[in-house]
């Protein structure tokens, strides 16, 4: 299974504070489907994430009846990313 969406990236200031971008509703639906599947608990996705030329593997969170997109520093840095950017980001689910 292949996404590929644009959303703004968040910060989120919890105990271990993240940068994430939300997916959009409608690609949520298919992913929840899939989770049954391939979901090693708590309903994480692991996935093979990319924003533009930077790849890594992470696993989606599920929140708020929807999934986010964990994005790792390093992905921030090398891609030039900051709080509020609309971003692409292409997801692979092995199923």
């Amino acid at each position: 299974m292949e996404l590929e969406f644009s959303g703004e990236m968040w910060f989120w200031r919890g105990p271990a504070p993240w940068h994430f971008v939300t997916v959009p509703e409608e690609d949520c639906h298919e992913l929840e489907a899939t989770a049954a599947f391939v979901s090693y608990g708590w309903g994480m996705i692991p996935v093979a994430a990319r924003i533009g030329g930077t790849g890594w593997t992470t696993s989606l969170f599920p929140k708020d009846g929807r999934y986010v997109v964990p994005v790792k520093a390093v992905v921030r840095r090398t891609e030039g990313l900051d709080v509020g950017d609309l971003v692409t980001v292409r997801l692979v689910v092995d199923v």
